[in-house]
């Protein structure tokens, strides 16, 4: 790709950058939130055509404007938001075939079902993957999605691969399978273009590495011969010192408890409490039930049982509306799904948890009210936007995510849920959102910090509630604990 650059409204996402790549390697492709890797790939997979510069492959340039371009050209991209490239009410079988299915009937009008979940079933297989072909997407984990998402790429044949933070959401086993695959289809003379903010992981599985900042090309370089302070960088173009903030202990009373909570068979019977200015860590693997009695917490689960109590008041909480109401905030796992409205502004996203504070005359919008309080959390916690006016959805996934946050710091709850708040945003975002968290404790709010980031756990918490299959495992003491010990725990065993 040769001085490749595009533009959106008020904003220059890409100036003539380079990357070059080879098959059978894996390339990492890294940068902070709004670096442009991201776009710079969907230039690539055809999704956007209004760029300017050139591709080429094998020595021959292409026209790629449109994502037909770039599969004919054998480019295949798995998007981060697996919920916007998957039809929740088909089977696995029917997602994973669908391009075979809609390009390869060729005048026909029956479909052989049995050979399609017999093909299908073979990607599966050949991934390592145990999910039906007869489940629908609706019914599966974020993890599940992910995967039957790499299995449609791999179903079909192509040259180069692009996974978009793709062990995001999957849990260490599930990262270990897709690792082999990625092995394989290296020794099979696929190129794959790998953008992640997990550092460790790319040294585990790539050869080289392009770095990007301000939509703009830094460095490209063996990875081998960088190690990850200079990574780091080259992305934030300083020193990063500190990743975590220092806390001094301050903690008072208990403030929030929750009691005998149970959700079907996702959440079984958890007891947790949290004292005032403290904050309390909720680790485990993936599909441990984080997410659901973050969920359940929330009011957000109409199935839910068990007491919720706040300053020894016990809460109704039987939709999010009274969760908020009686002072309860939750950052979701989710956010393009349920975190933020992506097709609205900066300015509605930040003001839509506390619309009456910025109403007048009964039912008014006080624009100028939104506008003020608006500018006060961009400026706080470093929101990157052309405008008040930009929809979400063309910022970067770090700073949706500090929208997703932000709208709730205009609330002022007494108790802040957050569900992998980390997952997706660069390392100098991780380190405004444990800022955000830490200051939040400061001022005496209690913090419940859901994460299968084991390093979170021990930078950030005072106390941490180890759950495995839907149950809390362990109660442990952050500062006289190991990441041996979380892992024990998190995996199901016992210390004896």
């Amino acid at each position: 790709m040769k001085e490749i650059s595009i533009a959106f409204p008020g904003v220059k996402a890409l100036t003539d950058v380079n990357f070059h790549t080879y098959a059978g390697k894996v390339h990492a492709l890294i940068g902070a939130n709004g670096a442009g890797k991201s776009t710079l790939m969907k230039v690539l997979a055809g999704a956007y055509n209004h760029y300017t510069g050139g591709i080429w492959i094998d020595g021959q340039e292409v026209h790629i404007r449109t994502p037909k371009d770039a599969k004919d050209c054998g480019i295949q991209i798995v998007y981060q938001e697996v919920d916007t490239a998957l039809i929740p009410y088909l089977s696995v079988a029917e997602n994973i075939m669908l391009e075979k299915t809609v390009h390869g009937m060729k005048g026909k009008q029956l479909v052989n079902w049995a050979a399609l979940h017999k093909e299908a079933r073979a990607v599966l297989d050949r991934m390592g993957v145990g999910v039906s072909t007869r489940k629908l997407v609706q019914e599966l984990t974020l993890a599940e999605k992910q995967m039957v998402l790499i299995a449609r790429s791999v179903s079909l044949k192509c040259k180069f691969l692009i996974l978009d933070e793709p062990t995001a959401p999957l849990s260490h086993s599930e990262t270990e399978q897709l690792f082999r695959l990625v092995r394989l289809l290296k020794s099979e003379g696929v190129g794959i273009i790998f953008i992640s903010h997990r550092l460790p992981e790319l040294y585990e599985i790539c050869d080289d590495i392009t770095i990007m900042r301000d939509g703009r090309f830094v460095i490209r370089e063996e990875l081998a011969r960088l190690d990850q302070h200079a990574v780091v960088e080259h992305m934030l173009g300083s020193r990063m010192d500190g990743q975590f903030p220092e806390r001094r202990e301050s903690q008072g009373e208990v403030m929030f408890e929750a009691i005998g909570i149970q959700d079907k068979d996702k959440v079984k019977g958890v007891d947790l409490h949290i004292r005032k200015g403290e904050i309390v860590g909720l680790g485990g693997l993936v599909g441990a039930g984080k997410t659901e009695l973050c969920r359940a917490l929330f009011g957000a689960s109409s199935t839910s049982t068990g007491t919720i109590r706040l300053h020894g008041r016990t809460l109704r909480q039987a939709s999010p509306y009274q969760a908020v109401k009686n002072g309860l905030a939750l950052v979701p796992e989710e956010r393009r799904r349920e975190g933020i409205f992506v097709e609205e502004s900066v300015s509605t996203n930040l003001t839509v948890a506390g619309l009456k504070d910025f109403t007048r005359t009964g039912s008014w919008l006080s624009a100028a009210k939104e506008k003020a309080a608006a500018a006060g959390i961009i400026g706080s916690l470093g929101i990157k936007t052309p405008n008040q006016r930009a929809r979400v959805r063309n910022l970067s996934g770090g700073n949706q995510q500090k929208i997703a946050i932000g709208k709730w710091l205009l609330v002022d709850a007494d108790v802040y849920i957050f569900d992998e708040p980390t997952k997706g945003v660069d390392v100098g975002a991780k380190r405004d959102i444990y800022e955000l968290a830490a200051e939040l404790a400061s001022r005496g709010k209690c913090i419940l910090y859901a994460s299968s980031e084991i390093s979170e756990m021990l930078g950030l918490t005072d106390r941490i509630y180890v759950m495995y299959d839907g149950k809390v495992l362990k109660e442990l003491q952050t500062a006289d604990t190991t990441e041996e010990e979380i892992l024990l725990y998190s995996t199901g065993g016992l210390l004896t």
